[in-house]
């Protein structure tokens, strides 16, 4: 059962079904999965890469490649990513709601 707020709790009527709320724990889920699937989108993008010259990281690089790549992705869901997380929420929450 997800937590209510007073409010929430309040405004409903008695004997309804508590309407469903956007727990931090599914926001976090929803961004986990957006961040794993840009990082899937990414990864193409850098299979082709040098890392040779004056400037490149060598076999290093290429080893640490897929940590630069999952911290690329976090970092761009926390700059607000590409909505995919909202998406995720809604359907969560469609889902917590037939359930009930």
């Amino acid at each position: 059962m997800t937590p209510l707020s007073l409010d929430t709790a309040l405004s409903q009527a008695p004997g309804a079904a508590p309407k469903p709320v956007v727990t931090d724990r599914m926001r976090e889920t929803a961004e986990s999965f957006e961040a794993s699937f840009i990082a899937q989108m990414l990864k193409p993008m850098f299979e082709g890469l040098s890392t040779d010259g004056p400037f490149g990281g060598g076999e290093a690089e290429s080893t640490w490649r897929s940590f630069m790549i999952e911290a690329m992705a976090k970092q761009t869901v926390k700059a607000g990513g590409i909505g995919l997380a909202d998406t995720v929420v809604a359907e969560m929450l469609k889902m917590q709601e037939q359930s009930q």
